[in-house]
């Protein structure tokens, strides 16, 4: 203070002692932070009232509460007492640490947060899920959020390491769209969306494991998406209704189509999918496992499900009228020649790359073989199938369609498609 830093920030627990310590003499142009901290829990907004009016009792200039979420609703009870502030006219720095408080680092401004934290690089953060001060400013464009700013996220559990972010915040800002796009991590879905039901939280794309229950979650819900059992995108309505959709099936479905026809020297008849008449083999029964197999069967394709779980596999041959198979019979399984094969779960994902859901041997037997995982963007799964001579198809086109058909139903712009993809190519 003595040196003329323009800010000090000092602990709640000895804030007494040194107001006593310096009474009186500090300098006008310094600014006095005086800060709680709570490394177990986020109080209730009450509780948070209360602890704000006793930071403002020790003559602090600005009040600071950090709280940990065990949860991301406990993030909606600091949006709470920012806007209190603000009202009130008591400058306030509120942030809720951990990765399920990440979004109060990043919305900050939309509700009047004095400032916010970002670590200068990665591996240096002062506190749990601090982003770095690039990414608030380059990725999260956190200058232009304010009060009118609409917020869009991915909702998942893990989410850290979704490239959405990256690809909406940027499309957002070429379109000129003023939103921005953040990471939910969410344990209950219902629970997410009852808490964050403002217009301002205007949609939503939904990944592993929440596809199914979005289902159940949303007011109306697309018919094909009803008919797969599964939304991968949500959209609030100016009324306030949850409407679902499904942009999975497309962007996967038209990426295995465009796989195949560029692999194949001959034209292929423009009227029918390449995908009719072969055999087409799902691994996975969750939502992305429903969404392909409902897209092949659409097609004319022979659906086959292969899941760990057989009662699970089962259920969804039933439902899209084929064969179930465990993990364990697929590695035996080869009625025929030219099979194609659809990886839906997240075996092989990042940071699990050595891990692959059919070994290099049971491949020998598919002419196609897709991975919706695209972290990395060649799972171990692809590269062997490659080396087997099969054409692979990567989950980072599926992941690009799927996008560009969430951005649409996001703004009601068409998806800027040569921007998206370039940034999938060379941003993530």
């Amino acid at each position: 203070m003595e040196l003329g830093a323009e800010y000090v920030d000092v602990e709640l627990k000895v804030a007494d002692k040194f107001m006593k310590l310096i009474s009186g003499r500090k300098p006008d142009n310094c600014k006095l932070i005086v800060s709680s901290h709570n490394y177990e829990t986020t109080p209730s907004s009450e509780e948070l009232a209360n602890l704000v009016a006793q930071i403002q009792a020790t003559g602090a200039d600005i009040v600071k509460i950090a709280t940990t979420a065990t949860e991301i609703v406990d993030v909606a009870k600091m949006f709470q007492i920012l806007v209190h502030c603000q009202e009130k006219q008591v400058p306030i720095i509120g942030l809720v640490m951990n990765d399920r408080g990440f979004i109060s680092r990043v919305l900050c401004p939309k509700y009047g947060g004095f400032l916010t934290f970002g670590s200068l690089k990665k591996g240096k953060e002062s506190a749990p899920a601090q982003p770095t001060a690039a990414d608030l400013i380059n990725l999260y464009n956190i200058r232009q959020i304010g009060p009118d700013t609409k917020v869009f996220g991915i909702i998942g559990k893990p989410v850290g390491h979704s490239k959405s972010p990256i690809l909406h915040n940027e499309a957002f800002r070429s379109v000129g769209f003023n939103a921005v796009y953040v990471p939910f991590l969410v344990d209950d879905l219902a629970k997410f969306l009852d808490t964050y039901s403002s217009p301002d939280f205007a949609g939503f794309s939904c990944t592993i494991p929440h596809k199914e229950a979005a289902v159940r979650c949303c007011d109306e819900v697309d018919p094909v998406a009803r008919d797969i059992g599964a939304v991968n995108t949500i959209v609030r309505r100016p009324d306030g209704k949850l409407v679902g959709y499904n942009t999975d099936y497309v962007g996967a479905i038209s990426a295995i189509e465009d796989g195949i026809k560029a692999s194949e020297s001959e034209p292929t008849d423009p009227d029918k999918s390449p995908l009719a008449g072969r055999l087409f083999v799902v691994i996975g029964a969750g939502g992305a496992g429903k969404a392909l197999a409902y897209g092949a069967k659409e097609k004319g394709a022979r659906v086959v499900i292969a899941n760990r779980t057989f009662a699970r596999a089962q259920e969804l041959a039933n439902l899209i009228g084929g064969p179930a198979l465990t993990l364990a019979d697929l590695e035996n399984y080869h009625p025929e020649e030219g099979m194609i094969l659809a990886n839906t779960t997240a075996i092989g994902m990042h940071p699990n790359v050595n891990e692959t859901p059919l070994s290099k041997q049971a491949l020998r037997s598919y002419a196609v073989v897709f991975d919706a995982v695209y972290t990395p963007k060649e799972t171990r799964l692809l590269r062997e199938a490659a080396e087997c001579g099969a054409t692979v198809v990567s989950g980072l086109e599926m992941f690009i369609r799927q996008a560009m058909g969430q951005f649409e139903h996001f703004t009601g712009m068409p998806a800027p498609d040569s921007l998206m993809r370039d940034i999938v190519l060379t941003k993530t």
